[in-house]
């Protein structure tokens, strides 16, 4: 592994100082406008500044950096033919420069917005690092509180309005609703509609399954709905392109489906173009155009990207697509993290929706998926990975790829780890190491802890599933720096393979599931890859381009497994957190819709994740017929259980899977916990809680 490791960090390393040498190359970015500099926490390097503002910036849309952009061509240009666009971004610094660690750490935003931390979750501040985040999305209206990017739209030759087609799917509606925004079951389609009723057609469903087993369809005709408000205005309302009345109103247990025109796309994909110019600027630029000085010039050595959820599957089409290549022919990131993200993003596909969440019927399985060259023969498409394109320019950063139990029902991981046969495991490039956190539900309980005791999550049948997935990427997130700036080998990737038999197909059975009282069963919960026909003009590999047919005929569905359990309902591959190691219950993955239009199907989407406590005694076990050890049986006292935390806390932080600050606040947690008695009176229970701390 140590061989490995090297092979890559020596030709990084020369490479980054190659381009340093280059620094005369244009920068994309022509000028920053500074809006205001505030301080902010104080850091490893001392005080620090927040400088937020705009970067404004041109592309060549015959740049073989930017050709891919779908509608580039048809964008408006300036007096020297560029396309132009302009990205909200904020830097966070040390005040004095030379005490930062040469690290230029970028977050995706999420939907606009930066993904708030978990307890205990570190900061780029706490290493010393430069932190920097800008919009990518052009679809999201620019506010005071988000980060988006403004881009042009784009037009026919002649000037007219270029037209498509749109899909909006609307469930769940409240009574005596007589108007919605057209959303894709919670996403806004940010589109303006033709009002053309002639080109649309509403529908409604009395079920659906996220399998896509579909209830019988009733049409409903164009005299009884209007593209309109009607929220205090008789149908048929005030019009509004970018909602719909129905003249009698939303039934809540129906599922109404309206595709219909829609004018004027975006040309969404400058968003990765602008995401990779600002960091370019950044690192390698010393003042814009008009001679605005880069306030972090010549302290950036490295960069490293981390992507999370929505924003994650934005960093792998941003990779997948060639953009961590800068028009100057330098790599952009050296290292980079998609997190929890087992899809592409809708980013570059004309009148596509980025902040879609993988619902039944949108896109974001079309595209490549895994890493390394591979064919798709059960599509019928030709062979091809997500890094072919910065391997031709030898712009591949070192990669982390990280995910929980989550992503396996609802974000395809099946397919990135198995392709579209699942007969065998597909090879991961020596440049990537992936890392499987298993039991959580979509990026782990943002609070963690150890109290037993469930706590009811909204809208599901199973509690709130308190396994934690923070103090882990702690860890990774050092460990993917050191990777990239020293050449440290990382911990040694940690996934469920078909070759060790820790997938199954997704059935109680084959998994393992055991006969818990009252409990929901995993059969069917997991969603697989929807093999689309979104038509002719889709890019299906790339997933770029113009999607003509919604809604898409499912020609198949590819399906996913499952990680198998041992008796007591837990997974038992990939990286543990500690909570997991010494359980309080079983953690999944998975949850149940309670009630609803998708009552019994996948709960938040197949993202939400759910719990089932130990009962805390024998005594109690036994009259509720639950087969799982009590907590007494298993652990004796709190004392015990807090032996059996701190063996797993040190053995995380000998594999580098911990931090050690973490390792101390985990213990503390777990004796706060006080989930059993201090003292045992039972002399087995004694016995148990001694044979805990022996080790």
């Amino acid at each position: 592994m140590e061989a490995i490791a090297m092979k890559n960090a020596l030709p990084l390393a020369l490479l980054v100082g190659a381009a340093a040498l280059s620094g005369t190359a244009e920068a994309r970015v022509t000028r920053i406008e500074i809006e205001r500099t505030e301080a902010a926490p104080t850091g490893a390097a001392g005080p620090q500044e927040r400088i937020t503002g705009r970067a404004f910036g041109e592309l060549d849309p015959a740049d073989s950096a930017n050709r891919i952009i779908t509608d580039i061509a048809l964008a408006p240009r300036n007096a020297r033919g560029r396309v132009e666009y302009a990205a909200r971004f904020t830097l966070t610094k040390p005040v004095d420069m030379t005490r930062a660690s040469g690290v230029l750490w970028y977050d995706l935003v999420n939907r606009g917005a930066p993904v708030t931390p978990g307890a205990g979750a570190t900061t780029p501040g706490d290493f010393g690092h430069v932190a920097l985040i800008s919009g990518w999305q052009g679809d999201i209206a620019q506010t005071g509180a988000n980060w988006a990017v403004e881009v042009p739209v784009a037009r026919n030759p002649d000037g007219t309005p270029i037209t498509g087609v749109a899909l909006a799917r609307l469930a769940d509606s409240r009574p005596a609703t007589r108007s919605r925004p057209l959303v894709l079951l919670g996403a806004a389609i940010p589109y303006d509609a033709t009002m053309d009723q002639g080109r649309a057609r509403l529908t409604s469903r009395t079920s659906e399954t996220r399998t896509g087993e579909l209830g019988p369809l009733t049409e409903i005709p164009s005299s009884d709905w209007a593209f309109a408000d009607c929220t205090g205005t008789p149908f048929p309302g005030t019009p509004n392109p970018r909602m719909l009345c129905l003249r009698e109103g939303f039934d809540p247990t129906l599922l109404y489906e309206l595709t219909y025109e829609v004018r004027d796309p975006k040309v969404l994909g400058i968003g990765l173009a602008a995401m990779r110019d600002v960091a370019a600027f950044f690192r390698h630029e010393t003042a814009d155009e008009r001679g605005t000085p880069n306030p972090v010039a010549g302290r950036i050595t490295h960069a490293v990207a981390q992507g999370i959820s929505q924003s994650g599957n934005a960093l792998k089409t941003f990779l997948h697509l060639g953009f961590n290549r800068d028009e100057a022919g330098r790599r952009v990131f050296d290292g980079a993290n998609p997190h929890i993200a087992g899809r592409l993003t809708a980013v570059n596909v004309r009148f596509g929706v980025p902040s879609g969440s993988g619902t039944l019927y949108e896109p974001g399985g079309e595209g490549v998926l895994w890493w390394e060259h591979t064919e798709d023969p059960v599509r019928g498409r030709p062979a091809a990975g997500l890094l072919d394109r910065c391997r031709d320019t030898n712009t591949c950063p070192l990669i982390f790829e990280t995910f929980g139990a989550a992503e396996f029902n609802a974000r395809l991981m099946t397919t990135a780890l198995t392709g579209t046969t699942g007969r065998f495991d597909l090879p991961l490039p020596p440049n990537v190491w992936r890392y499987y956190f298993p039991g959580t539900t979509h990026g782990g309980d943002e609070r963690g802890g150890f109290d037993a005791a469930p706590q009811p999550m909204a809208g599901c049948v199973l509690p709130r599933n308190p396994n934690p997935e923070t103090a882990t990427m702690n860890a990774l997130q050092v460990a993917l720096v050191e990777w990239v700036t020293r050449g440290r080998e990382p911990p040694l990737s940690d996934y469920p393979t078909l070759r060790d038999g820790q997938l199954a197909a997704n059935t109680a059975e084959a998994m393992g599931w055991p006969a818990i009282p009252g409990a929901p069963r995993p059969t069917g919960l997991a969603v697989g890859l929807m093999d689309y026909d979104f038509g002719e003009r889709l890019s299906y590999n790339d997933f770029s381009g113009v999607i003509t047919h919604q809604p898409p005929t499912i020609r198949q569905i590819i399906p996913a497994m499952m990680p198998r359990l041992n008796t007591d309902g837990n997974e038992t591959a990939g990286v543990p957190s500690v909570l997991h190691q010494v359980p309080l219950g079983t953690y999944t993955g998975w949850n149940v819709v309670a009630g609803g239009f998708f009552r019994g199907q996948p709960c938040g989407g197949g993202l939400t994740g759910g719990y089932l406590p130990f009962a805390r005694t024998r005594a109690e076990r036994e009259a509720a017929g639950d087969p799982r050890p009590s907590l007494e049986e298993r652990y004796g006292t709190t004392e015990g259980y807090v032996c059996a935390v701190r063996r797993a806390a040190t053995r995380d932080v000998e594999r580098r899977f911990l931090l050690p600050a973490d390792a101390e606040r985990l213990v503390g947690d777990a004796a706060a916990s006080r989930n059993l008695p201090e003292i045992a009176r039972d002399g087995a229970v004694r016995d148990v809680a001694a044979s805990q701390c022996k080790g």
